[in-house]
């Protein structure tokens, strides 16, 4: 299963630029970035939408940057938050070099694919490559890879169509290299070492929303959102940092499935945050956790901005 070319194309010298890698929710977009990235820099989750801001990660090599940019997965939106993260993912597509169209060799080719694979073909993104990224093939059958790859290349005139695991590192390495092949010659866009854009504050709220997401029910993620109020050095302590943040959720029943039996489920979810949180910081961390309740607030323009959703 070798990646397919219609414009491998290279540039001479140095070459940087962005990719949005854009597809159904749950498709595998952020595992993907974190894998060409090569550290955790997005959250995942195995239920979709999990992704709900754009986040960057740096890919760096001796002939080029890859900035890629994974966006919320595109979906047909059902509250204020979904038109807000739905809106923040295509606009990204008028703004980068690249898009890597992701499909999940799991699963056959739906009405959201096609759909998709139709607007990114249009007129609007005519000048931009299309790269089709056939994610997940770890767990596909090859008959199953092999149909995917053939339904993928019927929707569209793709620049390339390329089949990865993130999971065993399957054509990563090809991955970046059809995705550089299509990014213009210039400098570095950021400094050296340096693997995203996004705020450690941001990142740790991420990561305590992970947790949450592997600790409570199905119904509750849509209805969480994390801010992080406080991160920085206990006074007269170099070795612990205190963060403190609350936890959001829209109704009081969800607060005590949150919290659990004693405060168990609240105590666990603190914990496995708390460990994520220290490895990014590199630094012993004292996790100050609360939550409350902010009725409806996916559906509430005032609250989507005070919890940082803006239009």
């Amino acid at each position: 299963m070798e990646a397919t070319s219609a414009q491998a194309g290279s540039n001479s010298g140095f070459a940087a630029g962005f990719v949005s890698f854009v597809g159904r929710p749950n498709v595998g977009k952020s595992t993907l970035m974190n894998a060409l990235v090569g550290t955790k820099v997005a959250i995942t989750s195995s239920r979709p939408q999990t992704t709900r801001r754009v986040i960057r990660g740096i890919v760096r090599r001796e002939d080029a940057e890859l900035v890629i940019i994974d966006t919320p997965g595109l979906h047909r939106p059902r509250t204020l938050l979904g038109e807000r993260l739905d809106s923040l993912a295509r606009s990204t597509l008028s703004e980068v070099d690249v898009i890597g169209f992701c499909v999940p060799a799991t699963e056959r080719i739906g009405p959201g694919d096609k759909y998709l694979a139709a607007e990114l073909s249009s007129q609007t993104h005519a000048t931009t490559p299309v790269v089709a990224i056939v994610t997940k093939v770890d767990a596909a059958s090859k008959e199953q890879v092999a149909e995917r790859l053939a339904a993928v290349a019927e929707l569209a005139g793709w620049a390339d169509i390329v089949p990865v695991s993130a999971l065993t590192g399957f054509q990563l390495d090809v991955l970046t290299d059809v995705l550089v092949g299509h990014l213009p010659a210039g400098r570095p866009l950021y400094p050296d070492g340096e693997l995203t854009d996004e705020p450690e504050q941001q990142l740790a709220a991420e990561l305590i929303r992970e947790a949450i997401l592997e600790g409570v029910r199905d119904e509750l993620p849509h209805s969480i959102a994390v801010v992080v109020d406080e991160m920085a050095p206990r006074h007269g302590r170099d070795d612990l940092i205190d963060v403190r943040a609350v936890m959001y959720v829209e109704r009081a029943s969800q607060k005590a499935i949150v919290i659990g039996a004693k405060g168990t489920r609240l105590k666990e979810v603190g914990s496995a945050a708390r460990r994520q949180i220290e490895a990014l910081l590199g630094s012993r961390v004292y996790l100050d956790l609360r939550i409350k309740v902010a009725k409806d607030w996916q559906r509430d323009p005032r609250q989507l901005r005070r919890l940082g959703f803006y239009e």
